[in-house]
C-alpha cells in the first residue's frame, strides 16, 4: 500500500469515527450526559495534536505522528487533571510521555514504510513508560497498583534489559 493510499485510509477512518460519534450524540438520548462532555481548555491542546496529525497525513510526512501523539497525550493528561483537580499527579504522570512517543513511532511506522522496526521500537517505549509509571505512582502517592511489590517491576525491567542483548535477534 502506498503512502498516499495509507493517508487516505487513515483520513477516511478518522472522519467516519468522528461522524459516528457526532451522530450518536445527536440520536441516542442521554449519551451526552453519560459521557459528561464539556469543552475545557485542554481540548484545545488535543485539537492541535489532531491538526498536526492531519497535516502530516496531507503532506505525506508520517513522522508527524510522533509529535501529534505527544501533544495529544499531554492534552489528555491535562484534561484528566483539569477534570479531577488531581494536579499532584504530574509527579508521576510525566513518565507516560515516552509511551506517547512510542505510540507515535508505531503509528508513524504504520503510515510509512517501516512498520516492523517501528512496532518493536514503539512497543519497547510503551512498555518502559508503563513500568516507570507504575513505579513512580507507587512512590509518589498515585494508585497503588502493585502494593508493596512495586520494586519487582524494577527487577523485571532490569533483567529484561540485561537479557535483551544476549537473546536478541542476530543481525
Amino acid at each position: 500500500m502506498s503512502r498516499r493510499q495509507r493517508s487516505s485510509l487513515v483520513g477516511g477512518i478518522l472522519l467516519v469515527l468522528v461522524g459516528a460519534l457526532m451522530l450518536a450524540l445527536q440520536v441516542v438520548p442521554g449519551l451526552r450526559q453519560a459521557l459528561q462532555f464539556e469543552f475545557s481548555w485542554p481540548w484545545i491542546i488535543i485539537a492541535v495534536a489532531v491538526a498536526l496529525l492531519l497535516f502530516g497525513l496531507l503532506v505525506g510526512a508520517p513522522g508527524m505522528a510522533v509529535p501529534a501523539c505527544v501533544v495529544a497525550g499531554i492534552g489528555a493528561l491535562l484534561q484528566y487533571q483539569n477534570t479531577t483537580g488531581d494536579w499532584a499527579s504530574w509527579a508521576y504522570a510525566w513518565t507516560l510521555i515516552p509511551g506517547f512517543v512510542g505510540v507515535g513511532v508505531i503509528l508513524a511506522g504504520l503510515l510509512g514504510d517501516r512498520s516492523r522496526g517501528s512496532l518493536a521500537s514503539g512497543s519497547w517505549l510503551v512498555f518502559i513508560s508503563l513500568v516507570l509509571f507504575a513505579v513512580f505512582s507507587a512512590l509518589f502517592g498515585g494508585r497503588q497498583i502493585l502494593g508493596a511489590y512495586w520494586p519487582a517491576l524494577l527487577i523485571v525491567l532490569g533483567v529484561v534489559l540485561l537479557l535483551r542483548p544476549v537473546f536478541g535477534r542476530r543481525r
